[in-house]
Formats: C-alpha cells, structure tokens, sequence
C-alpha cells in the first residue's frame, strides 16, 4: 500500500502549505482561487463523462444511478448529517469544501483504478501520479478552506485502503464495464460539486453518493442472473 500512502502524505503536504498561504491572502484572492477550484472541478468531471459514456455498455445506467441513490441519500439526510459533523469541528464554509475535496480525491478514475492495480500487478503508477495532482489540488482548497481540507486525507487513505483490500478479495469481478459505469456516475457528481462551489447552483451533492454503489449493485446482479 505504499502508493495510497504516497497519496496521503501528499493531500496532508499540500492541506497544510495551503492553510498557510491562506493566511496571507486577501479575500479577493480567495475567491479567485474558490472559482478555479469550481472551474477546475467542472471541467474534470465533464472530462470524466466525455471519456467514458461512449464506452458504456448500459448509457441510460447512470441516469438509473443517479435517480435511485439521490432518493437513499435524501431519505438518509446525507447532507445534513455530514454538515452537522463538520460543524462541530470548525465554522465558515467547509463542508462544501471538504466533500468537494473527498469527490475530487476519491472518485477519481486514478484513485479507483491505482488501488486495484497496486494490488493485483504492484504497479503504483497511477497512485504516485494520482498524489501530484492530490497534493496541487490540496494545496488550491486549503488556501480557500483552511486546515480542515486534510480530513480528506484520512477518507482517502480508507477508500483506497478499501479498493486495495478488496481487489484482492474480489479480482475476478472487477472488469472494465463496472470501472466505466462507475467513472460516468463520479463525473457527474465531480460536475455538481464544480458548479456548487462557482455559485450557479447548490446541488447536495453528498445525497447523491450512493449513485456510485448502483452500478455495482447492477452489474452484480446482472452477472449473478447470468444475464
């Protein structure tokens, strides 16, 4: 696991170098730097949908996802439930920037794909590259955040310490349609998170995570019917 540890050193590196330029700039700055995290998140999820619908094998999936888990996620109050915690840690606006910080790291193809790969081949390509761009992107959020953006640090080490632990256990059932379906979906939720943070519109973009979980839910069931 020493590329997910690479990865959380990295998002921990860049969280605290950006709480302290933060406190040497003004608020004009801030914002500036609040709309290219917006404009860099939109774009990267936008990437993300433009590269891996034409491969999808099931295009509607998606639609299915993203209906079916912002339905559990309201029913779950996800949102309030995360904002709440967040609360008792610290003021201001960093709920929006933490679970923007978690979609950018985690749902990432590098941060699903680099897991699986260390495990099964002990390639930490994509996780090493994966924490270059964690650590530029850590640094942005943490300037207009603070300090509390290295939580996500310790979400990702879980994720990916997950996704390791678990193509080990799972290998045969991993395949590229359950990759590409699962990509499509974080595309869309990295989008919300991009357009929530420039202001065009507050998605609860936290109730819409367990979209992620129906294309595996799909896929299992589809392979367990032997459909």
């Amino acid at each position: 696991m020493i590329g997910t540890l690479v990865n959380t050193a990295a998002i921990i590196i860049g969280s605290v170098t950006g709480s302290v330029f933060k406190k040497g700039l003004k608020e004009e700055y801030q914002d500036i730097l609040m709309q290219a995290m917006g404009l860099a998140a939109a774009a990267l999820g936008v990437n993300a949908i433009a590269k891996y619908l034409p491969d999808s094998e099931y295009p509607v999936l998606f639609i299915v996802s993203l209906a079916l888990g912002g339905i559990i996620g309201q029913m779950l109050d996800l949102e309030q439930r995360f904002k709440h915690v967040v609360a008792k840690f610290t003021a201001g606006n960093l709920a929006e920037g933490l679970s923007t910080a978690i979609l950018l790291f985690c749902v990432g193809t590098m941060s699903i794909i680099g897991p699986m790969e260390s495990a099964l081949n002990g390639n930490n390509t994509y996780l090493y590259t994966n924490a270059i761009l964690d650590g530029v992107t850590s640094v942005v959020l943490a300037s207009t955040f603070g300090i509390g953006i290295i939580w996500a640090a310790a979400v990702l080490f879980c994720w990916q310490g997950t996704l390791y632990l678990l193509a080990h256990v799972l290998s045969d059932y991993i395949t590229p349609t359950l990759l590409t379906e699962t990509s499509i979906v974080g595309g869309v939720l990295i989008f919300c998170a991009g357009l929530s943070i420039l202001g065009i519109r507050s998605f609860k973009t936290i109730n819409l995570i367990p979209a992620l979980l129906i294309p595996v839910i799909f896929i299992a069931v589809k392979s367990g019917l032997g459909l």
